[in-house]
């Protein structure tokens, strides 16, 4: 195990070290993006790249060359990882549970309701900050004009993404609320009905089903990541334990001993040792 933990920490750190090269270039070729969507990712993803590279260095160069402070700075950057992604996970196993779809009698896809998600997820869908954000990543995905040559019988046939039809009495980003009714006169409505426009850069992009679909849209990404979490979590303690043996190992290099000599050269007695011999020594006078 001597040799075997620093051997496979330092390949295993080699291997990342190599990764976060093109994860780290796919961040700064974002910078030359126009698309909102594309910038949006570029700093999780240059920060990404830059831990993985610096936790990489720090593991590859400490296993290989035994340089214990480097080993240390590396099992910290893992502990403080390792809790992180598990308080990711538990946080967001919290704020996605609430949430889901119904079915809508006579249709194939399911209605959502804005209330039906957390506190927090709703308060930042609601920001107008991050929503200009989202509405320019669905109008340059074009994910509406998929639909738009759908006939009535295609609305009735076919399936849709929570982006593309949806919730709050039945509407979605691309279509008014089923609910609607543009036919009659001055008759109380859900609010969406009045937010609907023909218009391919308005559409229903700012009514609440839109909001509820990206909600529903993320939380499935959520769980995903959640459950990739939970297995990233397993890997990285087991990858901590063989590092953790480097990091001995490594202490042990540096007091040029070899592995298995007994480097005690004394042995230090307890705090009350020579009280018993004094006592132990009485005795022996008295009797």
């Amino acid at each position: 195990m001597y040799r075997f933990s620093n051997t496979l920490i330092g390949f295993l750190n080699l291997f990342t070290l190599l990764a976060s090269i093109p994860i780290i270039g796919a961040g700064l070729w974002m910078t030359k993006s126009s698309t909102t969507c594309e910038s949006f990712l570029q700093t999780p993803l240059l920060v990404v790249g830059f831990v993985i590279l610096i936790i990489s260095l720090a593991g590859f160069i400490g296993a290989c060359f035994h340089v214990a402070w480097a080993l240390w700075l590396y099992l910290v950057i893992m502990l403080v990882l390792i809790g992180a992604l598990m308080g990711l996970t538990l946080f967001g196993f919290i704020v996605t549970g609430p949430g889901g779809g119904a079915n809508v009698q006579g249709r194939m896809y399911e209605e959502y309701h804005l209330d039906n998600y957390s506190a927090w997820m709703k308060k930042r869908v609601l920001e107008p900050r991050y929503w200009m954000t989202i509405r320019s990543c669905i109008l340059g995905s074009k994910t509406c004009d998929k639909i738009v040559l759908w006939t009535p019988f295609d609305y009735l046939t076919k399936d849709m993404t929570p982006i593309q039809g949806i919730l709050f009495d039945q509407s979605g980003c691309c279509k008014p609320p089923t609910s609607c009714n543009y036919g009659v006169g001055a008759v109380a409505q859900d609010p969406d009905c009045y937010r609907w426009n023909n218009a391919a850069t308005v559409l229903c992009y700012e009514c609440e089903s839109c909001k509820a679909g990206v909600l529903e849209d993320v939380r499935r990404d959520w769980h995903k990541l959640s459950v990739l979490n939970i297995v990233m979590v397993v890997v990285l303690i087991g990858i901590y334990s063989i590092g953790c043996c480097a990091f001995r190992n490594a202490k042990r290099a540096e007091t040029d001993y070899p592995y298995g000599h007994n480097r005690m050269s004394k042995v230090r007695p307890r705090w009350d040792f020579h009280w018993w011999r004094w006592l132990d020594d009485r005795r022996h006078q008295l009797y």
